[in-house]
């Protein structure tokens, strides 16, 4: 097979050495005769796993311990009604939530949340069609919200925070890190609450990690389904229901893999550096262009437009007849977009920064 490098948003690549892994793996796992897809949850085997990708994934971000690890369903878009279930019954008086508009994934959270509880949008870059942070001074925060939601990477605008907002008295900071967890050094204790849906960084759809302060839980609304109450699943250790078990395997073994390859900190270094090389390219002229404020230029997802934009179609023709799949962008915005996360190699990088050079003539 020819050299393939998918830039896919999201089901998206994993490492090579990963996939041979599960591969050998698939029949017969260290001998127990059984597939990990036939393995019973609450058995030795599988819990054996869980417990070792729940260690190595405290290890990687320095999981403080006064936080639990939760692995659930629902993806980004289920957390997004099931954080306010289990937290706008901090302030039942009041429960109200403040949210920092940037982009596509942050706007749906605010549309989900007008379920729960009420919404303020303490700042919002849609008139710079989001294309920015706004700048924390800028921002009208509530004085007793129940929580402040932010979307730390948008995955379909290319935004990415450069900085770790500050939150009013007890409020606790949450922050959707879907598409770029495990691409950064993070201080998790900033933080009240993290969640990331798998399919973009870790591994594949079905598994949505929740890493979330212990002084948070027990404050669901009467409403919240007893699978989504996150007390509930942190006293049941993730089995109260039927985890995704295989998702839950294959983000083990990807746990591991970073763990080999210099973990988060070495990790950030390469994101640095494929995310330069690509950015440099584009902006050597118009002939490409990326509308993100330079400053809060995502490292992993990497929007940019065609100066002519009937050349689209001729430009994705060109990309996979050169092995470089999924570059077409977001149907809601358009142009190409290019999502190297932490399993694209800088080779891969490097092949679509040729194939950029010679499909602008330079």
């Amino acid at each position: 097979m020819s050299q393939v490098f998918n830039f896919s948003a999201g089901p998206a690549v994993l490492p090579k050495e990963v996939l041979q892994q599960a591969a050998s793996e698939m029949l017969d796992w260290h001998g127990s005769g059984m597939s990990v897809m036939e393995m019973s949850h609450r058995g030795p085997e599988f819990i054996s796993i869980y417990k070792q990708a729940e260690a190595d994934l405290r290890e990687l971000l320095q999981v403080p311990a006064n936080y639990k690890i939760l692995f659930m369903q629902g993806g980004g878009l289920g957390q997004n009604a099931i954080i306010p279930m289990n937290l706008a019954g901090r302030k039942p008086q009041s429960a109200t939530i403040d949210f920092v508009h940037t982009g596509t994934w942050s706007g749906k959270s605010i549309k989900e949340a007008h379920r729960y509880a009420n919404v303020n949008v303490a700042a919002s870059s849609e008139a710079q069609r989001f294309t920015m942070v706004p700048p924390q001074e800028s921002w009208k925060l509530s004085k007793d919200a129940a929580y402040l939601h932010i979307c730390t990477n948008e995955t379909i605008d290319g935004v990415e925070y450069n900085f770790v907002p500050e939150v009013q008295g007890d409020t606790p900071l949450v922050a959707d890190m879907s598409s770029h967890i495990l691409s950064r050094v993070v201080d998790v204790s900033r933080y009240g609450m993290i969640f990331a849906g798998a399919q973009k960084n870790i591994g594949p759809a079905g598994l949505t990690l929740v890493i979330v302060r212990e002084d948070l839980l027990g404050h669901a609304l009467s409403i919240c389904p007893s699978a989504f109450h996150w007390n509930t699943v942190a006293e049941h250790e993730s089995m109260f229901n039927t985890p995704p078990t295989y998702a839950i395997y294959i983000a083990g073994l990807v746990f591991a893999w970073l763990k080999r390859n210099g973990g988060v900190a070495a990790m950030e270094q390469r994101n640095i550096e494929k995310s330069r090389l690509l950015y440099q390219t584009l902006d050597i002229d118009d002939f490409y262009q990326n509308r993100v404020a330079k400053e809060c230029r995502s490292r992993m997802n990497v929007p940019f437009f065609l100066r002519d934009q009937t050349l689209n179609e001729k430009f994705l023709a060109g990309a996979k007849a050169r092995g470089l799949l999924q570059l077409k962008g977001h149907k809601s915005v358009g142009g190409m977009r290019a999502s190297i996360y932490n399993a694209m190699p800088i080779e891969g990088v490097q092949a679509l920064v040729d194939y950029l050079n010679e499909f602008a003539g330079r």
